[in-house]
């Protein structure tokens, strides 16, 4: 919880790529500022220098602290000002508590201002300008892109060679991201074209990139060819895509491998890079975004608060007789979710996680179910461990 005891004046933000909506409250709920501010950093220093002036101390309060609301807290900070965050789910449910229906951006100020003067405890601390955590969230967001567009374009592939020749697509399909599938894919993008190639000339496209795998990787190539005669209608137009996905796939793929050894380099770099990697399960990329969301873990009072926040605190529902139970919870940081439900994943080769796994598979849950309850043990441990500045402690693994 920000304390705001020694607060002024309530400078709430409805922050847009051109221009801000500002609004300014005093402590008594009273308006001292209520116009459109250009996203310049002069007229960003021109009001906050009004209100301190006029005021005094100046807490800016923003909905969305990244991207379109960088500036406004760099300059903030640069001049002394306090900073915090609304959730942007936060602030959609306070509006319900004000009148009136409407969606406009000077509505929505008044709300962050006002939530910050009236619900201290709605708002979320931002961490001191931090060099390395900020170049990790942009190479970190833009490697989340390039794995969507991974995904989208095998996806594509698969679908394509489904189509044309299933017997291939079995052979190739686990593979489609290898670079020597890649490989044979840009050069040769149909059946025709492949057997065409023959094996000798396969072998030798195929060989430096996958020295064990070529000899039996083509002959299973073959074997597949073999199972069918037919030649599916469509298949002279995929010869044209295959090879320009295949060659989008590789370039993807290559930009990836690119991105995550600059990852690698300031999450290594940051004090607390070991303490969470220690953890099983924790690798460059989840530690990089738990990094990211969660920093030094000191903006969240307990453990609770932060399982609460990646979404993985059980929702209660309880409806006289007829909802009884626990649910998991739709809401929370869902990248800061997926961390920890991979990074969970990952760990089950740990004894201890096994066990803890195995322990809920016994009581009756499902795979998803159970892994959720080891992400959620493990947000306590990580909790801890952030708390302490202590590395993970192997605990010997119970029986089931």
């Amino acid at each position: 919880m920000i304390d705001t005891g020694d607060i002024d004046v309530f400078l709430g933000l409805d922050v847009g790529k051109g221009e801000h909506h500002a609004t300014a409250v005093t402590p008594a709920g009273k308006k001292a500022f209520d116009k459109r501010l250009p996203n310049t950093e002069p007229k960003l220093r021109e009001l906050f220098s009004k209100l301190q002036a006029k005021h005094g101390t100046v807490l800016v309060v923003v909905d969305q602290p990244a991207s379109i609301g960088a500036l406004p807290l760099a300059v903030a900070r640069e001049m002394g000002c306090p900073v915090a965050y609304l959730p942007g789910l936060t602030m959609r449910r306070i509006a319900d508590l004000y009148p009136g229906e409407a969606k406009t951006d000077a509505r929505d100020a008044f709300i962050i201002a006002d939530a910050a003067r009236a619900m201290p405890h709605t708002l979320r601390a931002i961490a001191g300008e931090d060099e390395t955590i900020a170049e990790l969230e942009m190479i970190v967001g833009f490697d989340d892109d390039l794995a969507g567009e991974a995904t989208r374009v095998t996806n594509r592939l698969h679908g394509l060679l489904t189509q044309i020749h299933p017997s291939l697509e079995r052979v190739l399909g686990p593979r489609l991201q290898h670079p020597a599938v890649l490989t044979l894919l840009e050069r040769f993008g149909s059946p025709a074209q492949i057997r065409k190639a023959g094996r000798r000339r396969l072998l030798t496209l195929l060989r430096p990139k996958a020295p064990r795998l070529a000899e039996r990787l083509v002959e299973d190539i073959f074997t597949a060819l073999d199972e069918q005669s037919v030649t599916v209608p469509g298949t002279d137009a995929a010869a044209l895509i295959v090879p320009s996905l295949a060659a989008s796939l590789s370039t993807v793929l290559d930009q990836r491998k690119l991105l995550a050894g600059r990852i690698e380099e300031l999450l290594a770099a940051h004090p607390l890079s070991k303490v969470l990697t220690s953890l099983p399960g924790v690798g460059v990329r989840t530690g990089a975004r738990i990094l990211i969301e969660v920093g030094d873990g000191s903006t969240f009072p307990t453990a609770g608060h932060l399982a609460a926040y990646a979404g993985l605190a059980p929702a209660t529902r309880n409806s006289g007789s007829s909802i009884r139970g626990e649910q998991p919870s739709r809401r929370g940081n869902k990248q800061l979710k997926r961390a920890f439900f991979l990074s969970a994943f990952a760990a089950l080769g740990d004894p201890a996680s096994r066990a803890y796994y195995d322990r809920k598979i016994a009581q009756g849950k499902h795979h998803t179910q159970a892994l959720l309850c080891l992400a959620r043990r493990r947000a306590d441990v990580l909790f801890a461990m952030l708390r302490d500045g202590t590395f993970y402690e192997p605990q010997p693994a119970k029986a089931t």
